[in-house]
């Protein structure tokens, strides 16, 4: 019998778009939401599930009337932190150097400072692009040539 917080392995039965249902064994089979598909966005199920794979899912919830709802992002996210906990500890973080790894010194920004500086750059290329769409309304081309044709 399955219990909430276990994970199990199972092999996708069918795919909507709106999730996945997953045949988890002893004839139970429960719904893989598509937000419970990935940690990133998924615009396209059918991306990241086919009919036929067999998945890790972790059981979110079991509702009153039995139906399982699955997270796959759950299962992978708590097989990861297992692995964390077991990897050795290092004495800080050891990346390849030619890899942007997303970091940068705004990280250690609070999140009011990182809100002006986001708007302080979004003004600064809109205003960018306002000065190249009225260079290009004042010159070049013009409709009132009094052509007609």
């Amino acid at each position: 019998m399955i219990s909430v917080g276990s994970i199990v392995e199972g092999k996708v039965v069918s795919v909507m778009p709106f999730g996945a249902f997953v045949d988890i064994g002893n004839k139970q089979s429960g719904l893989v939401h598509i937000s419970e598909i990935s940690s990133r966005y998924v615009k396209d199920i059918n991306e990241c599930v086919k009919k036929g794979d067999v998945v890790k899912v972790k059981v979110i919830k079991i509702d009153e009337s039995g139906k399982i709802s699955l997270s796959i992002k759950q299962a992978v996210d708590e097989k990861r932190e297992k692995t964390k906990k077991s990897a050795p500890v290092s004495k800080g973080p050891v990346r390849p150097a030619n890899i942007d790894w997303g970091m940068s010194s705004s990280d250690s920004l609070s999140f009011e400072d990182k809100l002006s500086k986001f708007k302080q750059d979004s003004d600064e290329k809109m205003q960018t692009l306002r000065r190249n769409n009225d260079s290009k309304r004042s010159g070049g081309y013009s409709r009132k040539s009094g052509h007609s044709f």
